[in-house]
């Protein structure tokens, strides 16, 4: 892993990935009062047909070093993935702020699409998986993930940035 100071102008301290990985290990949930400043939103990007961004919030997780959201494939993004599966996820801690960039790839093992199942439902999100063993489903989602049935997705981190928003500081760009 390659670590780029972006504050140096300011002395301001490279950044620790550790220190990142495990607050994102802790958890960011999306329940009000929770975040900064008021909870915590996933914002995905992707790129449309015609080169244009595409972005839109998202639910996902952080686990093992990887995060990991759903979507329908005949949503938007689902499509935009299926034909170019690079993106960015960024977020808003309340220590830092950080984009991820990598490719989202469908999950395609049974074992992990329940294991994501499982974690979504233990925070309150009543996933379960479909009769496919693939794919997810529940009575509801947010309206932006389209209808059922939900595929997960795994975005393992390419290249990250993060910009510390307490002291001392600190702007720092990695690559994986």
């Amino acid at each position: 892993m390659e670590a780029i100071n972006l504050a140096d102008l300011y002395d301001s301290p490279l950044l620790d990935w550790s220190g990142i990985e495990d607050r994102l290990g802790a958890g960011l949930t999306q329940a009000p009062g929770t975040g900064g400043p008021d909870r915590h939103t996933c914002w995905l990007a992707t790129t449309n047909p015609d080169g244009s961004p595409h972005v839109t919030g998202i639910g996902a997780l952080w686990v093992d070093g990887c995060f990991w959201f759903e979507t329908g494939q005949g949503t938007r993004k689902g499509r935009n993935l299926a034909r170019d599966p690079r993106c960015v996820l960024s977020l808003a801690a309340l220590e830092f702020d950080l984009t991820v960039a990598g490719v989202a790839e469908v999950v395609t093992d049974p074992a992990t699409v329940a294991d994501l199942a499982a974690r979504w439902a233990a925070e309150g999100w009543p996933a379960r998986v479909d009769d496919t063993g693939l794919a997810l489903t529940a009575e509801f989602s947010a309206p932006s993930a389209g209808p059922p049935p939900w595929h997960v997705y795994r975005l393992a981190p390419r290249a990250a940035t993060a910009v510390a928003t307490v002291e001392p500081g600190g702007a720092t760009r990695w690559r994986f």
